[in-house]
């Protein structure tokens, strides 16, 4: 039975503090339609900007995960997104006043607690899951990292941590089902070491740092002096080095909770491929640069599958569903800017479109006359007036709307195309279509060799009465 995907219930508010900016920040956690995934929407800013967590968006992994979009940034997302990926929770907008996520008590519980609190309701879609297709590795030599995703049905995670100190020694951390998330996880707290909780305090960059909401690793000789500076620092009267090894401000709640804090984190960076993952992860020394990467390394990986999946071979000669005539009732092109002579089909999610590039175009009198090639920007026009059929189709009398495109991204040309090819399009929408803006990817072929492909992003515009054709 496919599983459904699911958001909350009803609206959730948290409040809390910045670990990194010191200031109070509030959150409300929203019921998101399907396919939407995580996104924040700064209420603090002009026009309210909105971020969507993706590994395209990281703009900073140096104190924790920050991604950035539309003029607008949220740091310190992992220990909210991996309450989110943990209680596979698909889709939520979390409205939010600040530029950080609060830190609360440096773990995951607080928000799975809330979350709990709100419950879930199943959406009409199926969890749209990517299933690792063979081993993806991720490494870094200087820093030691080794992290590879392998197949499974199911999702099983083990981590190793290993900082080389007499305190912490090397430590693991696994968990065999997403389900184990909330009782084995989530409680584990951020940790640092002594000396790094000093040029944090020195260089003011944790102005809302509070012992409550952090494992301090003493990892080096420390005087009654330092203690009691570090003391006056955090308003405490006293502090201490514990036998663990630790400032005895509060106590592990698990022998080897920095190990498991380390598998939250990077349940959370990977909630940045931006679908929920079946696999097994294993991971040595993760930390965010590292686990970004290794996001965008699948992220790569999908898209390589997109591609692939679209790649079908069409015959040219069945018959349309649109021929020359009943394009040119949807598209505003005329000759010779109409690039488009056939729709072979058409479905809520894609089109597929054909071309015939004949030596009779004008173009070739002045492009390669000697050699002549279809243009590759032309090649593009083409595919975006296939898109625009599409786009097109979701609203009534598309003859009063425009497709406008906005954005044309990842554009690859890999073979040319000459006259008497036959280029057939095909754009598969990336997300639903929303407040009249698509993203498409779209790819041409002739014969079964792909030529071209891109991304794709329009919006409809409804043309003013007197100009509509």
């Amino acid at each position: 039975m496919n599983v459904k995907q699911r958001t909350i219930k009803s609206e959730i508010t948290v409040s809390g503090v910045g670990l990194h900016t010191g200031k109070p920040v509030t959150m409300t956690l929203k019921p998101a339609p399907e396919h939407h995934w995580y996104k924040f929407r700064r209420i603090d800013l002009e026009n309210q900007p909105t971020v969507l967590v993706d590994a395209d968006h990281v703009s900073d992994t140096s104190r924790g995960t920050t991604i950035s979009q539309n003029g607008a940034s949220v740091s310190t997302i992992e220990h909210l997104m991996a309450a989110l990926v943990g209680l596979q929770i698909d889709n939520v907008l979390i409205d939010i006043d600040g530029p950080e996520v609060p830190i609360m008590d440096g773990s995951s519980a607080p928000f799975v607690k809330v979350l709990e609190q709100a419950g879930y309701t199943d959406q009409n879609a199926d969890r749209d899951y990517y299933e690792i297709p063979h081993n993806i590795h991720h490494t870094e030599s200087d820093r030691k990292v080794e992290m590879v995703a392998m197949p499974l049905d199911g999702y099983r995670f083990t981590c190793m941590i290993d900082f080389n100190s007499p305190v912490l020694g090397s430590q693991h951390a696994s968990i065999s089902n997403i389900d184990e998330f909330s009782k084995d996880i989530a409680l584990s707290r951020t940790f640092c070491f002594l000396h790094e909780l000093e040029m944090l305090l020195k260089n003011n960059l944790i102005k809302g740092g509070d012992l409550n909401n952090a494992i301090v690793v003493v990892d080096k000789e420390v005087s009654k002096e330092e203690l009691r500076n570090l003391a006056k620092l955090f308003n405490r009267e006293d502090i201490d080095v514990a036998k663990e090894g630790i400032l005895d401000n509060i106590e592990l709640r698990y022998q080897n909770e920095p190990a498991r804090h380390k598998l939250l984190d990077m349940i959370g960076d990977l909630a940045l491929v931006g679908r929920p993952i079946k696999g097994h992860i294993m991971a040595a020394r993760p930390g965010h640069a590292a686990n970004v990467a290794f996001a965008k390394k699948i992220k790569a990986q999908i898209k390589k599958e997109k591609g692939r999946k679209y790649a079908k071979v069409y015959n040219p000669n069945v018959p349309p569903l649109y021929d020359t005539i009943q394009i040119m009732k949807i598209l505003p092109h005329r000759q010779p800017f109409l690039m488009v002579d056939k729709i072979l089909e058409l479905t809520k999610t894609h089109v597929v479109g054909l071309k015939n590039v004949t030596m009779n175009e004008d173009l070739f009198m002045g492009h390669f006359p000697g050699a002549p090639v279809f243009p590759g920007v032309l090649q593009i026009e083409a595919m975006a007036q296939t898109g625009g059929i599409l786009v097109l189709s979701t609203v009534p009398d598309p003859e009063n709307y425009l497709t406008l495109f906005l954005k044309i991204e990842n554009a690859r040309f890999k073979a040319q195309v000459n006259p008497g090819d036959t280029i057939i399009f095909r754009c598969d929408l990336l997300e639903p279509i929303r407040r009249g803006i698509a993203q498409m990817k779209g790819i041409g072929m002739v014969g079964e060799k792909v030529v071209v492909e891109a991304e794709l992003m329009a919006q409809i515009v409804k043309v003013k009465d007197n100009q509509a054709s």
